[in-house]
């Protein structure tokens, strides 16, 4: 595979950028006494997602952006379980929550597909 000039012109890049200013956006309502706890982690979980698809893009070899894309969704598993905890204690709304949901399950079947596609262009390359 060429490398990724401008991972930001990936798709999958850009709905994960939208779900970490949504998750910045959602978490400014956050109690004040969250901000070094569950804020801090479900922001550090969700940048992380963008953060790799980019970092891997940036890799010499395919194998190594598929192992940073399977790291963006590992970060998406824990930006959901943070999401599901903040509701569970009421900082976020059931609409609010189904929402993020709804973004996460589509960056991880998208993180799937590119890492599948990924992995059968490397099969016959």
């Amino acid at each position: 595979m060429s490398r990724i000039e401008r991972p930001e012109d990936l798709t999958v890049w850009q709905k994960a950028h939208q779900f970490v200013l949504n998750i910045y956006e959602i978490t400014k309502k956050f109690p004040s006494n969250e901000q070094f706890g569950l804020t801090a982690q479900l922001r550090k979980s969700s940048v992380s997602i963008p953060a790799n698809i980019a970092e891997g893009s940036k890799r010499q070899y395919t194998k190594e952006l598929i192992q940073f894309l399977h790291v963006a969704k590992g970060s998406l598993s824990e930006s959901e379980y943070y999401i599901r905890l903040a509701k569970d204690l009421g900082y976020v709304s059931s609409k609010d929550f189904e929402g993020l949901f709804n973004q996460s399950d589509e960056v991880g079947r998208m993180l799937a597909g590119l890492i599948k596609s990924l992995r059968v262009r490397k099969s016959r390359g």
